[in-house]
């Protein structure tokens, strides 16, 4: 009798799920679909608990270099060997998921956020070695993985920046350009629960971390979002132009949640 697979409950790690011997439904015709759509900036908008984060992991698992390849070993996008070839473990990846900023205050906040930039930036460490950057490159690195006091802090200008400047680096290193992916982009503004009078001031502080994105063209080559909330809602996003939203196209109805045919499968 063979091995039985086990449930995922509650694990959102494509490697986890793919090695560990869990069920799992393979949405990795997203890849393909992105790819083919030709947007540079995406959004995809769902409720909680519908798989945008397991889906995060796993283009982070298909594109970022140095992957473990066999991860989609049998699955939908497999068959397409010609993008494999092309897109597969080709590109730097910086992957944040900001669902888990939900202080109670906006200094707390604000914290756990310097905290999940701070976390993906130290990923890059060995670009403090890079033969491609200048020392002032490094000196600005060095600036995003800083501790104090146990913890990552950062200084509000090199927060605003941190994204543009981690883009700018990796595509340094590898000369290839980089690929964003941010999960939850809203969490902030909608989980915390803040003293009224600092609502508008996370406003700005979210604001001014992804307005860089837009002067960062030469050095990316997807951005691609999940949240709960459209853009307009949160008056965040007046710097950033061409968002493309998919949340209500027809081809992405299924990449999120199980339907029911794939029960049935």
């Amino acid at each position: 009798m063979g091995k039985s697979m086990k449930l995922p409950v509650g694990i959102e790690n494509f490697e986890e799920i793919r090695t560990e011997g869990y069920y799992y439904i393979d949405k990795t015709k997203l890849i393909e679909q992105l790819l083919d759509n030709q947007g540079k900036v995406n959004l995809f908008t769902r409720p909680r608990r519908f798989g945008k984060t397991l889906n995060m992991s796993m283009l982070k698992y298909f594109f970022e270099i140095g992957t473990n390849c066999t991860l989609f070993d049998g699955l939908y996008i497999s068959r397409n060997q010609t993008l494999c070839r092309e897109h597969m473990a080709g590109y730097p990846v910086i992957f944040i998921t900001l669902k888990n900023v939900d202080g109670l205050s906006f200094e707390e906040a604000k914290c756990q956020f310097m905290d999940v930039i701070g976390s993906e930036a130290s990923r890059f460490r060995f670009l403090l070695d890079s033969q491609n950057l200048a020392p002032e490159d490094k000196e600005q690195y060095q600036a995003i993985i800083t501790m104090k006091s146990g913890a990552y802090w950062m200084s509000e200008p090199v927060l605003s920046r941190s994204l543009k400047t981690l883009s700018e680096l990796l595509n340094k290193h590898y000369q290839k350009k980089a690929l964003v992916l941010i999960d939850e982009y809203d969490a902030p503004l909608l989980d915390v629960v803040h003293e009224r009078e600092n609502l508008g001031v996370l406003r700005d502080v979210m604001r001014n971390f992804y307005s860089p994105l837009k002067a960062c063209d030469p050095y990316l080559r997807y951005i691609f979002l999940t949240g709960i909330t459209k853009f307009s809602q949160l008056s965040i996003f007046s710097e950033l132009n061409n968002i493309k939203n998919i949340s209500m196209d027809e081809p992405y109805a299924a990449i999120c949640g199980i339907t029911e045919n794939e029960i049935l499968t």
